[in-house]
């Protein structure tokens, strides 16, 4: 509860304070400090401001800085009270004079429920893109989010939890410490690697345990706070809006000068921070020295080494995240520092603080210093924020005065000078403690790949020979484990067949959840191989250079080289690619993407992609899947120049991205990753392809004739050689004839029908594209459940599923071509047009997208049946 919550007359313990550090800071000296009990005294006639009576004395604060002040009120503790203890406490709701005695009852419970809530943490990580973060995270949480050696992994916001109890005790001076519970266990390890080094051996006696719990928020990647990008903003809002209690920003230990930047800001933004120098490992391998206390020091926030691939230093982070959100020991002494950006900035800085301090409202949410910052840059969020204010005209008037004196003096803009101010006293605070390593020059790995992968020559043939041995591997080994799943499904839907009594319940059993999951579910294995190898691709840093190779490409097509990222990221799925543009800073180009990225075949494209190509091309697998994603690419390039030169107008933005060095992909990232697929796709298995499945089966059932009753044979199976049940041939096609024929699905499916009659397509065909506007593997899914009671030649492949004979039979190899173009193209699944809706503010381009798609999705298919028709 928050203390602008309480009732005139009630109480409550505060529990913590949030908002920035001038705000708190100012509050705290007021009396309002955790443990503390206050009092509503009254509310002013317009509910604003109100009085409060703490440590004896009253205070007047206005609502939205109450709001700031988390409590634990007297309400809350008596329904604890009743909760946990059934305690009659009807003396203190009469107010009578007995109840005093319940009334310090229930104060000492308002303070241990404060107490035990005040361990509860919030945790937000901020730091540059690939620095480790999003490892870090699910290291501290135990989560399984996806990470990546590139830019723009995570997209959102990722919430996590972690538990630690850690032992406190007081020190001479009678402040709480912190010490280690793994005492004398680490000590070789701290003089080894240097992680860990705050370990003690110190006496155990007089410790307590205390339990903290973390709320770990794990925002996307940025390389500052400015309203430059849409990620950029995302983060800066949460840290306003959502008030984290700690930031830990995490740094690149290998590349601080340019990781510090984003520190700058945060300490700007007044925040209470501790930094995690990860990937520690690497700055001692290259031979470098960082004197990593010196610079906390000169930075005003303590610095803790991690290494969060292996976990190395990860508790000790957290023991210092306890500490300085408990004001313990050392960190009780920092003091915030500010960043120094030289006289005539600060003066400027100071001229606009000054003006925005008159807004008293602001002050409690904002640093006024971060304010003024940023407006002197020109940020637009803050002018956004400016345009509100009664002191507009004045600020507008002080900043063009400001701006006007620095060109003079500095011959710069604003915003260019207070970044390099920035750098400078980043240069400044390394100079002091940090020692690069001073050895022979010479290429470093990363630069030996790059000399090959980045060729002129070369780069193009290895990126196609990557994809075409992705593709090759997906169709031809995971054509072994698909036959395996296929067989087990046939028996399984032989042993139903055998043990249950015909009837409604059988039909619906086999020939819908059977048939349908069954016939999505044998492609687990394909699905799984293509994200084993996006996932080594991500995680080896390559696909940053796939990017940097199709810059130019992309440029000429009027889009930005990180276009490439989420266009390949569509590979996998359609949804998190769109997200991905939050990371393409020009609107023109991020919007573009958007609309071109549904064209990526999917991983939910793959089961009909598998089935058809395997009926009838199977000995050019490979070769027609790499045509299928080949044309896909070079129809989204299409449409890209089209809408580049006719549907939107913009400048481009400079290629701007990092290159971040070769890691060798760990396997637990890799097969987590490639897991959490998995298990998605056996998901969707269970819930929607499963009803689908059912609702097609029932659409293709009912009306159900009462003449299929009487062709029903006494005994309706028979055990064949293999051991399989099967209905009898002249019964399957009489009961397929009998019960489809009249059936609201063949009704639908002709209604559409003539349509899709130029590229041969029967009805059921017609119905299986319909069924995928909901999800691609749905198609698979209708047809299996469609052609379900249909025989198949003797002469059939065994090693081909029942559907792909069955479509061997139904169809001609132009008209299947022409099937898979049309897949490929045509409308995206639903969750993919809500993703569109969502990342461009509205249903416009969303509706466009969905329009547009199927209309050149018929196209592509006609020409594709007339051409392949000829041969």
């Amino acid at each position: 509860m928050k203390l602008s919550d309480l009732h005139t007359g009630e109480r409550g313990v505060i529990v913590k304070v949030a908002g920035h550090g001038g705000f708190r800071k100012r509050i705290v000296e007021m009396g309002f400090v955790k443990g503390k009990t206050v009092k509503v005294i009254l509310n002013a006639p317009l509910r604003d401001p109100i009085e409060y009576e703490i440590m004896g004395y009253k205070i007047s604060l206005r609502r939205e800085e109450a709001k700031l002040v988390e409590v634990i009120s007297e309400t809350e503790a008596v329904n604890d009270a009743r909760l946990r203890h059934g305690e009659n406490l009807k003396a203190l709701e009469s107010g009578s004079d007995e109840s005093e005695e319940v009334r310090m009852q229930l104060s000492r419970r308002m303070e241990s429920m404060a107490a035990d809530k005040r361990r509860v943490i919030n945790v937000a990580l901020v730091g540059n893109p690939n620095c480790g973060k999003t490892s870090l995270f699910n290291m501290a949480s135990g989560g399984h989010e996806h990470v990546g050696n590139y830019s723009g992994v995570t997209v959102d916001a990722k919430e996590g939890f972690m538990d630690m109890t850690v032992k406190v005790r007081r020190n001479e001076k009678g402040e709480m410490e912190i010490f280690h519970d793994n005492l004398g266990k680490c000590a070789d390890n701290c003089a080894s690697c240097g992680i860990g080094s705050t370990c003690s051996q110190k006496d155990a006696e007089g410790f307590e345990d205390k339990t903290y719990h973390f709320r770990l928020v794990d925002l996307p990647g940025t390389y500052s706070l400015s309203a430059y990008s849409p990620e950029e903003l995302y983060v800066r809002r949460h840290l306003i809006d959502d008030t984290p209690d700690i930031v830990i920003n995490v740094v690149d230990s290998s590349n601080l000068e340019r990781n510090l930047y984003l520190t700058t800001q945060l300490i700007d933004m007044h925040q209470r921070m501790v930094i995690a120098l990860n990937m520690y490992d690497e700055l001692q391998h290259s031979g470098d020295k960082l004197d990593y206390k010196q610079l906390g020091s000169l930075l005003g926030v303590p610095m803790v080494p991690t290494i969060s691939r292996t976990g190395k230093g990860v508790r000790d982070l957290f023991e210092k995240v306890i500490a300085v959100y408990e004001n313990m020991g050392d960190t009780a002494l920092e003091r915030h520092i500010h960043v120094n950006h030289g006289k005539e900035l600060e003066h400027s800085i100071d001229r606009i603080k000054y003006v925005f301090q008159k807004n008293q409202d602001l002050r409690s949410k904002y640093s006024t210093r971060y304010l003024a910052i940023k407006f002197l840059e020109g940020d637009s969020e803050a002018q956004h924020l400016v345009e509100t204010l009664p002191q507009h005209d004045e600020l507008v008037a002080v900043r063009f005065e400001e701006t006007k004196r620095i060109k003079d003096t500095l011959h710069d803009t604003p915003d260019n000078a207070i970044t390099d101010a920035k750098y400078g006293f980043i240069q400044g605070a390394l100079k002091e403690t940090f020692q690069p390593h001073v050895g022979r020059p010479g290429k470093t790995v990363t630069e030996k790949i790059d000399a090959v992968v980045t060729n002129r020559y070369l780069g193009f043939p290895l990126f196609f020979a990557v994809l075409f041995l992705i593709f090759y591997i997906t169709f031809q080994v995971g054509a072994y484990p698909m036959d395996w799943i296929d067989w087990l499904v046939s028996q399984v839907s032989a042993f139903v067949k055998y043990a249950m009594p015909d009837g409604v319940l059988k039909d619906m059993i086999v020939d819908g959840a059977i048939s349908g999951v069954g016939a999505v579910i044998v492609f687990l294995p394909n699905i799984m191989i293509l994200y084993l190898f996006i996932s080594i691709l991500e995680d080896s840093g390559y696909m940053a250079r796939a990017a940097f190779i199709m810059d130019k490409l992309m440029h000429r097509m009027g889009l930005h080289g990180k276009s490439f990222i989420p266009m390949v990221m569509g590979f996998g799925c359609n949804v998190p690619a769109i997200m991905a543009t939050r990371t393409i800073e020009n609107p023109k180009s991020r919007l573009i993407t958007m609309l071109i990225t549904p064209f990526m075949s999917c991983s939910a494209r793959i089961p009909i992609y598998v089935v058809l190509v395997g009926a009838f091309f199977p000995l050019y697998g490979a070769w027609v899947m790499l045509g299928l994603y080949a044309l896909g690419i070079l129809a989204a390039i299409l449409m890209a120049r089209v809408f580049s030169r006719f549907l939107m107008k913009g400048e481009d933005l400079p290629f701007v991205m990092e290159l971040p060095p070769y890691r060798m992909p760990t396997a637990k990232s890799v097969l987590i990753h490639t897991w959490e697929k998995g298990r998605q796709y056996l998901q969707k298995m269970g819930g929607i392809i499963l009803a689908f499945s059912l609702i097609i089966w029932a659409l293709s059932y009912f009306p159900h004739s009462t003449e299929t009753d009487n062709v029903v044979p006494t005994q309706s199976t028979e055990i064949v050689e293999n051991g399989r049940a099967a209905a009898s041939p002249q019964h399957e096609v009489t009961v397929a004839e009998t019960q489809t024929s009249p059936s609201y699905l063949q009704r639908i499916g002709q209604f559409v029908a003539p349509v899709m009659q130029p590229m041969h397509f029967d009805w059921k065909m017609s119905v299986g594209i319909l069924s995928g506007v909901g999800a691609k593997e749905l198609v698979v899914s209708t047809l299996a459940v469609m052609y379900a009671g249909e025989d198949v030649d003797a002469d059939s492949a065994s090693t081909d599923t029942h559907l792909s004979q069955v479509l061997r039979q139904n169809m001609t190899p132009a008209s299947a071509l022409a099937y898979l173009v049309f897949i490929l193209f045509y409308f995206p699944c639903v969750a993919t047009i809500t993703a569109i809706k969502n990342e461009s503010g509205g249903w416009k381009w969303a509706t466009f997208t969905a329009v547009y798609t199927t209309i050149f999705a018929y196209i592509a298919s006609l020409l594709t049946y007339l051409i392949a028709s000829q041969f």
